[in-house]
C-alpha cells in the first residue's frame, strides 16, 4: 500500500497551489486530477485586480493577498525558468461622470491610495482606447498565465510521480485507524477536496453553499491596441502576446450551456467595442464554470464529522489573488500553527451540514 501525508483532489488553482505549498514544507503529497479540460482555472485570464465591480470596491484583503500572490508566482518562475506573472498597470475606464466623481472621492482615502497610482478626469489618449470620461490607473496588479503555470506544475508532477491523471472516486474512500484509505491502495493522514465547481456533486461536501456560475472568454487579435496595460470597463482586456488579448468574462447561472455560446460571443464583442475603436477578430472562445460562494468568501477547513477530511475552494473569479495566501493559511492550520480566518472558515456554515443530515 502507498502511504502519503496528504491526498489533494483536484489540480486547478486551489489544488495546485495547496499541493505546492505542502510539498515545499516537506510533506509527501499525492494529487488526483483527470486529464485537463476547460475548467475555470484554465480558461481564466488570471487577472489580479485590487478593485472589483462597477462600484469600484476595494477587493477583499487586497493588501495581504496581492503581495503574497506576486511572491508565489515569482517563486514558480524561478523554479521553472518561465514567466507566469506579468505585473501591469490596470486602466479602469470611467463609464460616466458619476463613476468619475465617485472614484475621485474614494481614491483619496486609505487604503485606496495604496492602489491608485493616478487619476485622469479626461481621455488619456491611449491609442484605440475609448475613455471620454478618463479613468483610474491602478497599481500592484497584473495578470498570470494560469494554464501555462498549471501545465508546468503538472508536467513536474507526472515526472516525479505525485500527480495521477485519474478521477478520484469518493465512494472508495474509507476511514482507517491510522487515517484515510483510498481504494484499498493509498493511505493518507489527510485528504483535501479541491474540486472547484464539481464539489457540488461531492458526497461529503454537497451541503456547502457553492453557487457555480459559467463564464465565457474570447481570445481576440487586435494588433493596433497597446499592450502595456490591462483595460477594464464592463470587461477586462488582458494582453496575452503576439497582438492577442483575452476578453472576459460573462456570468451565467444554471442551467449551463454545453460550452461557448453565440450569446456569449455577442456580449463580449459588444463590450470590447465599447472599450476600443480598433477592429478585432475573434480567434478562440472558451467557457468554464467558477466555484462561487453565496457570501463571496472562500471555503477552507475540516469536514464537520469525518476526521482527516478538509475542503479548499470557492474562489470564484478571484482565484489567482486568493490561492497562494490561502494555501499557506490552510497549511498553517493543518500543521496546527494558525487558526483559519473567520471569513473563510467553512464552519460558518455548520448549520447547513446539520440541516442536510436531518433531511
Amino acid at each position: 500500500m502507498t502511504s502519503c501525508d496528504f491526498i489533494v483532489v483536484g489540480h486547478g488553482l486551489a489544488g495546485a497551489t495547496l499541493a505546492y505549498v505542502l510539498r515545499q514544507r516537506g510533506y509527501h503529497v499525492l494529487v488526483f486530477d483527470p486529464e485537463p479540460a476547460d475548467t475555470a482555472s484554465r480558461v481564466a485570464a488570471g487577472l489580479m485586480n485590487p478593485v472589483a465591480g462597477k462600484r469600484f470596491a476595494l477587493s477583499w484583503q487586497a493588501a495581504e493577498l496581492l503581495p503574497a500572490a506576486a511572491a508565489f508566482y515569482q517563486q514558480l518562475e524561478q523554479r521553472f525558468g518561465q514567466q507566469f506573472f506579468f505585473p501591469a498597470p490596470i486602466f479602469k475606464i470611467f463609464g460616466s461622470l458619476d463613476e468619475q466623481r465617485a472614484m475621485l472621492a474614494r481614491s483619496a482615502e486609505q487604503p485606496w491610495g495604496d492602489f491608485v497610482a493616478s487619476l485622469t478626469p479626461a481621455d488619456p489618449g491611449i491609442a484605440g482606447v475609448q475613455a471620454p470620461f478618463g479613468g483610474a490607473w491602478l497599481q500592484h496588479g497584473g495578470h498570470v498565465r494560469v494554464q501555462e503555470m498549471l501545465d508546468a506544475l503538472a508536467a513536474e508532477g507526472r515526472r516525479e510521480g505525485w500527480l495521477r491523471r485519474e478521477t478520484f472516486d469518493w465512494s472508495r474512500l474509507v476511514t482507517d485507524a491510522a487515517g484515510l484509505v483510498y481504494s484499498g491502495q493509498v493511505q493518507a493522514r489527510h485528504v483535501v477536496c479541491c474540486e472547484g465547481a464539481a464539489a457540488v456533486l461531492n458526497p461529503y461536501f454537497s451541503w456547502l453553499p457553492l453557487t457555480p456560475n459559467q463564464g465565457e472568454v474570447l481570445d481576440v487579435e487586435c494588433h493596433d491596441l497597446p499592450t502595456a496595460q490591462v483595460l477594464n470597463r464592463g470587461a477586462y482586456v488582458v494582453p496575452v502576446g503576439e497582438g492577442r488579448f483575452r476578453v472576459g468574462a460573462t456570468y451565467r447561472w444554471p442551467p449551463f450551456a454545453d460550452g461557448p455560446t453565440a450569446a456569449g460571443l455577442q456580449e463580449l464583442s459588444e463590450r470590447l467595442q465599447v472599450i476600443t475603436s480598433r477592429p478585432f477578430s475573434v480567434v478562440k472562445q472558451r467557457a468554464g464554470v467558477r466555484p462561487a460562494v453565496r457570501d463571496r468568501r472562500p471555503l477552507l477547513g475540516p469536514h464537520p464529522t469525518v476526521p482527516g477530511l478538509s475542503f479548499c475552494g470557492g474562489y470564484g473569479s478571484k482565484g489567482v489573488m486568493l490561492a497562494p495566501r490561502l494555501a499557506a493559511l490552510l497549511t498553517d492550520w493543518l500543521e496546527g500553527s494558525a487558526a483559519l480566518w473567520p471569513d473563510v472558515d467553512l464552519r460558518r456554515y455548520a448549520s447547513h451540514h446539520a440541516a442536510a443530515n436531518r433531511a
